[in-house]
């Protein structure tokens, strides 16, 4: 079949493309805000990512889902490629990145968020039937658990978290039983305490790293441990600051975090605190509403989607964009422990502008192919 008989143009999503390409715009703006060095590279990106975007969106997900081993595969061998020869950005024992040159780096647990979404919905599909059976549920945790487990060795617990949540997220969509997921949460809740218990016993062996810790604990105890939330400190100050219209997009009449370097690398995770002290209340609210109609965006296609694997790819989507857009917000405004994750299309970072549009292409493609009414 043609692609001109079989994708129209009327079934093309447009608010979708253009919200996403005016979450990149405002990303733009407050990147060169920040560090006007990056705006040349960052530009070059979003140039890359939009045409890329609709590349991919013309690329049956079908065709693509095929291959599904094939990326699994690659994504588990750049996952542990990266534990070997990657770099860690100055923390010792951090392997996240392969460093290429002083201004490109790559980081595969980037790429795994948007293939872990695929194989998933495609693992769904084929045992749709016998889902909450304990052999598919045990056979879909060994499948998750590896590239999971690679992502959270190097370490990236955030990453996990939200790669966990997200996909949880699809199986809970996919028919896992409500009685099943009853008995997780009678089972995490005490776990959880236990957890916080547990990293608070110095005569134990910890799994997590001692920053994780202090990270953790110091958003529970405050400044009892230090230097763990200043950044956080900061960055409240910084958004709180801006007030309602903020203090302007290179403002130089005024005085801002990012003269003082109150909040190292402030382009990437802790953006959200150049958003609320140049654009103040209201382009904050802006830049969230932006992605909340991306994430709106992504559940309409998913329930408009012509089969099962459509709308697990595109409900995967719409959960990543929601959580790492929590989690960003949540740790720049301290309500959430101190961890990185960029907001997505605002943050500066190649790797994460890429996946998140290739992830955005599959979903423009679902849409092309929605169910005929």
């Amino acid at each position: 079949m043609s692609t001109e008989k079989k994708y129209r143009l009327i079934n093309y999503n447009f608010k979708l493309i253009l919200f996403v390409i005016a979450a990149m715009i405002m990303g733009s703006i407050t990147i060169c805000s920040v560090r006007p060095d990056f705006l040349t590279k960052q530009l070059i990106g979003v140039s890359a990512c939009i045409i890329g975007m609709i590349v991919v969106s013309l690329i049956d997900y079908n065709f693509i889902c095929k291959y599904y081993m094939v990326l699994y595969v690659i994504n588990i061998g750049l996952l542990f490629l990266v534990l070997v020869a990657g770099s860690g950005g100055g923390d010792t024992g951090v392997h996240r990145w392969f460093y290429i040159s002083d201004s490109f780096t790559i980081q595969p647990s980037e790429f795994a968020k948007i293939i872990l979404i695929l194989c998933t919905a495609v693992f769904l599909e084929k045992n749709y039937e016998n889902l909450n059976t304990p052999k598919v549920l045990a056979k879909l945790a060994v499948f998750l658990a590896v590239p999971v487990g690679l992502i959270v060795a190097e370490p990236d617990l955030s990453t996990s978290i939200c790669v966990m949540a997200t996909l949880f997220i699809i199986i809970f969509v996919g028919g896992l039983s409500l009685k099943l997921i009853g008995i997780m949460i009678l089972v995490l809740v005490p776990a959880f305490g236990g957890f916080i218990w547990y990293i608070q016993q110095d005569n134990l062996p910890q799994f997590l790293k001692t920053y994780q810790i202090n990270r953790i604990l110091g958003h529970i105890y405050g400044s009892e441990y230090g230097a763990s939330s200043d950044q956080q400190d900061n960055s409240v100050m910084a958004i709180g600051s801006g007030q309602l219209s903020g203090k302007g997009i290179n403002n130089s009449t005024v005085a801002t975090v990012k003269d003082t370097n109150l909040i190292s690398e402030q382009q990437t995770d802790f953006i959200f605190s150049a958003v609320g002290e140049e654009l103040g209340f209201i382009g904050s609210v802006i830049i969230i509403a932006i992605l909340c109609l991306i994430v709106l965006q992504c559940i309409r296609v998913a329930r408009h989607a012509k089969d099962k694997k459509g709308m697990y790819i595109a409900t995967g989507i719409g959960a990543l964009v929601a959580f790492q857009t929590f989690i960003n917000i949540g740790v720049a405004t301290a309500l959430l422990p101190n961890t990185g994750l960029p907001l997505p299309f605002i943050s500066y970072g190649l790797s994460s502008l890429v996946s998140m549009s290739a992830g955005i292409g599959l979903v423009l493609n679902i849409n092309l192919q929605k169910k005929k009414y």
